[in-house]
């Protein structure tokens, strides 16, 4: 008989709306000695931000790393391209970017 799969919890990250400040759950805090692979709502109340010292409460969900930003229910419009992850977003971007710069750069080829 096969094993049952076993579920690895999804680590939602949390952004502090005071700084900006991101607590993921893979790094941890060093600051605050909170080891890697705790989840926010497993921290204690009195840790607080270890850059502005904000409380607990002043953090917002930001989903796990790696998927779409935005909100959920936007992610269907932009022809496709609310679906993508930052970084894809970003080598998208800078491509045509690169792109474009080159189709420029060859005019100078024209004579």
């Amino acid at each position: 008989m096969s094993e049952p799969a076993v579920e690895t919890p999804v680590l939602d990250r949390y952004e502090c709306r005071a700084c900006g400040y991101v607590y993921e759950p893979e790094k941890g805090d060093d600051k605050g000695d909170i080891p890697s692979g705790i989840i926010f709502a497993d921290l204690p109340v009195s840790w607080r931000c270890p850059v502005c010292s904000a409380k607990k409460t002043a953090f917002a969900n930001i989903g796990p790393a790696g998927t779409a930003s935005g909100f959920k229910e936007n992610l269907g419009y932009g022809l496709g391209v609310n679906n993508l992850t930052p970084t894809q977003k970003n080598i998208l971007i800078f491509g045509a970017l690169a792109l474009g710069f080159l189709f420029f750069i060859s005019l100078y080829g024209l004579q």
